[in-house]
């Protein structure tokens, strides 16, 4: 803790130093796993990146505190030693505890506890003139800033340690998987499911209209007798969705469940390997044979920290829809159906997630989301190459989501305009944080997270501020294959250093 307090104490003294000139400035993490682009200036930036260590267990109470960029696997890791697990785990395990505080995170744990930011209990945070608090759910003084925050991208203050929930850890996730013929099918299946008390865990693959699997996950200390085992981190171990489809195409002609035992671990980032299966659209673009020997010999590539890496280093993040988007059941199947009509995309995640108490709403929850039980769909794709069709593709996902009493989740690109954003989100309410607070300085969530184009309601696709080198990338690295092989080149340069895709000071 004394290190930890150090640091606070520096960081607290650039905070102030900042505040005192009136200078604008951004939060470096060192790492991240958002797909928008990130602008900043290195001598306007608070570095918290050494914030990444679990400081201290409450065992009793099943509590921890955390520094921001602590990543899901090594907290996992560090919980179970304990014999404890954290109530929601994002499921790639360079996700860190303060994206997913500060972000909008959920998992299939989420149809019991919300949100990740459910499981925080308090935070320690500097404000925007310097000063350190602590401010949580249960202070009256402090729960305005605490909800603000979850979900409000870093733009309240510098957050710097998080007190979280934990649960009881078992060895095994015994895994039930069953087939469905619809999107009807599948929204009635998850409705049953979290009614039974026995479940933790749900959540589910559509790979068409007709076809998909819904997954329910129940800890136990127990393996299935006489059955081995089944594990999805190593190489020679199946892609996850893949394994999921096999597993459908095998048992929905006689609907027959079928159970296997994942060690706890290898079920909470079971989509690791090959990033859902975006592993696959790697392959293509690329002209690889896809088959079990090929994934076996470019599986280190194949993982969530380097396949992000290559992503944002080849440019092709500007390319990729990589969305979750939560509707009210009752909408969901309209919002596939069009999702179909409008993309052709498959596969689509599926993934309940149970709405905060109307006095207890993060910030991203915004105004319009109401108390039935969200299902957040997950999209993960490639859109149009045209700069203009692949605007108008993501507008008209807002829109549609909006139509149909929904929203998305901020950490990936949004291109509302500012009007349209605040419809969506308590303005008037976040203002008054960002004044109370003294977080002017700091950039507004609505800069965080908006395309930095003119026009995109509709008028030319102009960057702002083009320079040299954003010139040539989008003029070089947009033919192919350039922007993949540089994109691989520097993922590869990434994993003989052992280092996650690092955001430039």
């Amino acid at each position: 803790m004394d290190q930890h307090r150090d640091t606070v104490a520096h960081l607290a003294e650039s905070v102030r130093s900042f505040h005192a000139t009136s200078t604008p400035f951004r939060i470096y993490h060192g790492s991240t796993l958002s797909t928008r682009e990130s602008a900043r200036q290195k001598n306007r930036i608070v570095d918290v990146s050494s914030l990444n260590h679990v400081l201290s267990f409450d065992i009793p109470n099943k509590r921890v505190l955390v520094e921001p960029n602590v990543p899901m696997d090594a907290l996992v890791a560090a919980t179970t030693a304990q014999g404890l697990l954290p109530q929601v785990v994002m499921e790639l395990p360079n996700i860190t505890v303060g994206g997913g505080f500060a972000g909008t995170s959920g998992e299939s744990s989420s149809f019991r506890y919300g949100l990740f930011d459910r499981s925080v209990t308090r935070i320690e945070i500097i404000l925007g003139n310097g000063e350190v608090i602590w401010a949580s759910a249960s202070d009256p003084e402090t729960r305005d800033l605490f909800f603000g925050c979850a979900g409000s991208c870093g733009s309240l203050g510098v957050i710097t340690v998080l007190e979280m929930q934990l649960l009881d850890a078992k060895r095994y996730v015994e895994l039930t998987y069953l087939p469905v013929s619809s999107v009807q099918e599948s929204i009635d299946v998850l409705q049953e499911a979290e009614k039974d008390p026995s479940v933790d865990y749900i959540d589910g693959i559509l790979y068409s209209l007709t076809s998909g699997v819904i997954m329910l996950g129940r800890l136990t200390d127990n393996p299935i007798p006489g059955k081995k085992p089944q594990t999805f981190d190593k190489a020679s171990d199946p892609w996850f969705y893949m394994h999921a489809e096999e597993i459908m195409n095998r048992t929905k002609t006689v609907k027959a469940p079928h159970r296997e035992s994942i060690p706890v671990a290898s079920y909470l980032f079971r989509y690791d390997r090959a990033v859902f299966w975006s592993g696959l659209r790697a392959f293509k673009y690329f002209a690889t044979p896809f088959n079990r020997l090929t994934r076996y010999l470019l599986d280190p590539l194949m993982r969530s920290r380097i396949m992000i890496h290559a992503l944002h280093r080849s440019g092709l993040s500007s390319q990729a829809i990589i969305q979750d988007l939560a509707v009210p059941y009752a909408t969901s199947p309209a919002f596939i159906e069009w999702t179909h009509a409008r993309t052709g995309l498959w596969p689509l995640w599926l993934c309940p997630v149970k709405p905060a108490p109307e006095h207890e709403r993060s910030f991203s929850c915004g105004v319009r989301i109401a108390q039935d039980m969200l299902l957040d769909i997950g999209i993960w794709g490639m859109g149009p190459t045209d700069p203009h069709q692949h605007i108008k593709l993501n507008r008209d996902f807002e829109a549609k989501v909006e139509e149909l009493n929904g929203l998305k989740c901020l950490y990936a690109q949004a291109y509302y305009t500012e009007e349209e954003f605040w419809r969506i989100y308590d303005e008037r309410a976040y203002k008054v944080l960002r004044s109370k607070y003294h977080a002017e300085s700091l950039p507004s969530v609505y800069d965080k997270v908006k395309v930095d184009l003119r026009g995109v309601a509709g008028g030319p696709y102009v960057k702002e501020e083009e320079g040299w080198g954003e010139w040539a990338r989008r003029r070089f690295w947009g033919v192919w294959p350039l922007g993949g092989l540089y994109g691989a080149a520097s993922a590869v340069k990434g994993l003989v250093v052992r280092s996650d895709f690092l955001l430039k000071k």
